[in-house]
């Protein structure tokens, strides 16, 4: 039993929920045939945990709720109680629910408490009120910091940040301050899977204070942690993400190269509508450049693109763009009929 509710632990510091459920599921039937009400809560408290992370919140209630200790026994676990039921209540939608599970729990250590925080600003943004869950946010990276978890830490800082943008209640010099201390964490995080993804968050934070410099390096950085097999979906993401930056800095030449493997590693993985803007995107750096030739190719690539992806926004786009080539191709009358099939 105790080998099983190990390997559960380490399945979900692994991120393997469903790996975790099995191994608390056979420690709880274990459990049952002792004489120890302790032990078959403490399985049950494991098991809704696992549920939860599962994404099963329902289910992971009902074994939460198994797990309350009786009047006699101090209290034991509530914090943790508090903290996953409330999880429990936010899959189920019920943030208000949640957030009263969270505030009626005494966790003691900075880490719990910090967790917490993390929670409760998921429900202030399932509630569309995203200043508060900014504060959630930077709240859980200060008691992060002090429980000596740079990663947690990181992660907590970048979903600041990007609530704070949502707000629109924020300073840029606040926000920018904010993804700074995010940045300054990420090479003493030694999960390169994590270290990227953020980075790529930061960068995408940046791009939206227009310090594209900045952007771009993040998203270099970003590309050199998911490159290769490791992470397919994240160096499409990195490279899109790169090619856009060095647009808005206005180094077109450099953004084609990104662009384009942009593009093919999209069409790889099967993402129209993302391939769709990474062509978007390399028709806009073509016109700069003066190649209205290759742009009109490119926006037409693009429109296809948006068409297979259902995605009426990008095509008016693509339309838009080739009505614009096709009057510097010297091509009036079918800039016409472009512009027409935008409108």
């Amino acid at each position: 039993m105790e080998g099983l509710m190990r390997a559960g632990g380490r399945a979900l510091a692994l991120g393997d929920a469903r790996g975790a459920v099995g191994c608390f599921r056979r420690a709880l039937l274990l459990a049952g045939g002792t004489t120890s009400p302790r032990l078959r809560r403490a399985c049950a408290f494991s098991l809704g945990a696992a549920y939860v992370e599962a994404g099963k919140p329902e289910k992971g209630l009902e074994f939460l709720l198994q797990s309350q200790p009786s009047e006699g026994d101090g209290g034991e676990h509530w914090g943790d109680l508090y903290f996953n039921a409330g999880a429990a209540d936010e899959g189920l939608r019920d943030f208000p629910k949640a957030l009263q599970c969270f505030g009626g729990g005494r966790a003691a250590g900075a880490g719990s408490r910090a967790r917490t925080r993390v929670r409760m600003g998921c429900c202030y943004l399932g509630m569309r009120e995203p200043a508060r869950a900014a504060r959630c946010f930077l709240e859980a990276a200060r008691g992060y910091a002090v429980a000596a978890s740079p990663e947690a830490t990181a992660v907590a800082l970048s979903r600041a940040s990007t609530s704070m943008l949502q707000s629109r209640r924020f300073r840029a010099a606040e926000i920018a301050g904010v993804l700074a201390q995010c940045r300054s964490l990420c090479d003493s995080i030694p999960d390169p899977a994590l270290r990227g993804k953020l980075y790529n968050d930061v960068g995408l934070g940046y791009s939206q204070l227009r310090i594209f410099s900045l952007a771009a390096e993040s998203f270099q950085q970003a590309l050199a942690l998911c490159g290769g097999e490791r992470d397919r979906s994240g160096e499409a993401a990195a490279l899109q993400n790169l090619g856009a930056a060095h647009n808005a800095l206005r180094s077109f030449g450099t953004a084609l190269g990104w662009h384009r493997r942009a593009a093919a590693l999209h069409s790889a993985l099967g993402n129209r509508r993302a391939q769709g803007e990474c062509f978007g995107n390399l028709a806009y750096a073509c016109s700069r450049l003066g190649m209205h030739q290759a742009a009109a190719k490119n926006y037409l690539h693009a429109l296809q693109a948006f068409r297979d992806a259902g995605d009426a926004q990008g095509q008016w786009q693509a339309c838009e763009g080739l009505g614009a080539a096709c009057f510097h191709l010297g091509d009036p009358q079918k800039a016409i009929g472009h512009y027409q099939e935008a409108l």
